[in-house]
């Protein structure tokens, strides 16, 4: 088996871990996604709208997690559908955990040669990149957990003080009128608001490796909420530094903000840099976060060892990384994860829950 009994995270772990999860490419990202979409200074609320529906769906993931203590969402849906129809659900969710994990790196790869290592080849940052997370994911999910837990405040800790020293350009006409085209727009934009959540899928795993399974809702409560304030801030942030037309024209909106403005005196004049080398280790965790639920669902799904699951993901990531040949593709890719996402959200908790709760009623009158 993949999962060790021993190998358990606490509450505090399991809130940070789908945090890390969830915050990843999105932040550098979503401005720009969102406003092509809503167009008006409402994105913010297309943002706090979409994280009130995830906390709903987060809810039912939680409460059919915990009906069955000690097991994933690998194990527990065969146990549901069946073995054949599990599997086929369950093998959906391992190639969307693959595909957005490629993605994620992509994004690394495309901010690291414009901005970082220009010239480098893409393969040359990919191949350490996956290496390094495998490393971290043989060591099991406690492990990543740990990581996570010193990784994390260092990226919220930057991510405050470079908001802090951008507010100096903030105007809140910027984001004025409000509900100037009523709420359509802002309806319209909630699905590109699902593709910065596309990771909260983990909670399926994440609370049959809890100590305390019955601590689930809140720890996952707090979990999202963290992501959502941070996205809500950065939305808001960006826009009201820039306005939406500058945002949406740009490629890499939160980026372009701190690259507006200098502090003298300081360590560090410009901010983009320090944001983007601890930005690169908070994608480094929600990668690692996907590839860790991937090879834990080939390995149970299929019987596979531990070791195998792990090493066989490998080549697989690396072919979805390299597939898209320009950023526009990497955008529509991010978009094409953003649909199958809103798909995962339903198909998978909601209809495994639904179809648990007539079969549990079945069962009792037969009794």
């Amino acid at each position: 088996m993949f999962t060790r009994s021993d190998d358990k995270i606490t509450t505090t772990q399991a809130s940070i871990f789908l945090t890390n999860s969830v915050l990843g490419a999105g932040i550098l990202t979503l401005p720009r996604g969102v406003v092509e979409i809503v167009k008006t200074p409402d994105v913010w609320l297309s943002v706090l709208l979409g994280g009130l529906v995830v906390l709903g769906v987060i809810f039912v993931m939680v409460k059919l997690s915990q009906q069955f203590p000690g097991l994933t969402i690998y194990q527990y849906a065969r146990l549901i559908v069946g073995k054949i129809p599990g599997g086929a659900l369950c093998s959906l969710l391992i190639l969307y955990y693959l595909v957005i994990a490629a993605f994620e790196a992509r994004v690394l790869v495309e901010i690291m040669v414009f901005f970082l290592l220009e010239g480098t080849p893409s393969w040359a940052i990919v191949i350490p990149f996956i290496w390094v997370s495998t490393y971290l994911v043989f060591g099991g999910i406690n492990s990543i957990a740990r990581v996570f837990q010193i990784i994390f405040p260092i990226s919220v800790f930057v991510l405050v003080i470079a908001y802090g020293f951008s507010f100096h350009l903030f105007e809140i006409n910027n984001l004025r009128p409000l509900l100037s085209e009523g709420l359509v727009p802002v309806v319209k934009g909630l699905k590109s608001t699902i593709l910065i959540y596309s990771g909260c899928e983990v909670i399926m795993t994440l609370v049959g490796h809890m100590e305390c399974p019955k601590d689930a809702m809140k720890a996952m409560t707090v979990g999202i909420g963290i992501p959502l304030l941070i996205y809500l801030s950065t939305v808001i942030v960006v826009i009201g530094g820039m306005s939406v037309d500058a945002v949406m024209r740009s490629t890499w909106p939160t980026i372009d903000l701190m690259r507006t403005f200098e502090i003298t005196g300081l360590f560090f004049e410009r901010f983009e840099f320090p944001f983007l080398v601890i930005w690169i280790m908070q994608m480094f965790c929600n990668f690692s976060s996907f590839y860790f639920n991937a090879s834990l669902g080939i390995s149970q799904i299929f019987k596979v060892s531990r070791t195998w699951a792990i090493l066989g993901v490998i080549p697989v990531i690396f072919v979805f990384t390299m597939i898209p040949k320009r950023i526009n593709d990497v955008f529509n890719l991010g978009n094409d994860i953003g649909y199958a996402a809103i798909v995962l959200f339903f198909l998978v908790p909601c209809l495994l829950s639904l179809i648990y709760i007539i079969r549990k009623k079945g069962l009792k009158q037969n009794v």
